[in-house]
């Protein structure tokens, strides 16, 4: 499994129980894919959102992004971590 770090755009004035509710469904599917979703944090000014996950690959995490109705703009693979 290898950790990514993802980025959602658009997301101006997002709100910390739509932020919740969003990373409540895709916890609710990422089994799908064998992906598990460890935390979020969002800049609402800005209407970004960052996730991090485990998965077996940026496709896997993109599909259940997509299923809970908020594809990512963009999914980094984070090789080096401390």
């Amino acid at each position: 499994m290898a950790t990514f770090m993802d980025v959602h755009t658009g997301m101006t004035g997002i709100t910390e129980d739509q932020l919740r509710e969003a990373h409540t469904a895709d916890r609710a599917i990422e089994g799908d894919e064998n992906v598990r979703f460890e935390k979020a944090w969002a800049d609402p000014e800005a209407g970004v959102v960052y996730c991090l996950s485990e998965a077996p690959s940026a496709e896997a995490v993109q599909r259940i992004h997509e299923r809970a109705g908020h594809p990512a703009a963009e999914i980094h693979e984070v090789p080096l971590e401390v």
